[in-house]
């Protein structure tokens, strides 16, 4: 494989990632609301990107939004995401992706919680890993 994540083929994409994982990261899919496996997770630990292992938010950030897939308020370090107008579907959003891998992570939208900047990123269970703390 590639030492650039982002030249990889697609390829190369699909041999390493789930079929899941491959709809999401690399077509910007969307898995359906509440079916995510990190949506109701607490642990403590870090969500890393599933393609390439970038740590992306940290379990501190993360709340119950009620939206029905992970939602965190900011990310572990703010050069560890891209963020990209989107207007599929005919709305008006702010897609964000990974900086390291240019995989699609999900949205982010200004209706978080007020004491904790007012952002709400909402991710895909399926571009995530995590890794608990010790």
């Amino acid at each position: 494989m590639s030492d650039d994540l982002k030249t990889l083929t697609d390829a190369e994409w699909r041999k390493k990632l789930t079929a899941e994982q491959y709809h999401v990261l690399r077509e910007a899919g969307t898995e359906r609301a509440f079916t995510g496996e990190y949506d109701k997770h607490y642990e403590e630990g870090e969500y890393t990107c599933a393609g390439c292992g970038t740590v992306l938010f940290e379990s501190d950030a993360k709340y119950n939004s009620g939206c029905g897939w992970p939602a965190f308020t900011k990310p572990a370090e703010e050069e560890t995401v891209e963020e990209k107008r989107d207007v599929s579907f005919g709305m008006i959003r702010t897609e964000v992706l990974c900086a390291k891998c240019g995989g699609h992570l999900g949205h982010v939208f200004p209706d978080g919680p007020p004491e904790e900047g007012g952002m709400r990123y909402c991710i895909n269970s399926a571009a995530l890993n995590f890794d608990k703390d010790d």
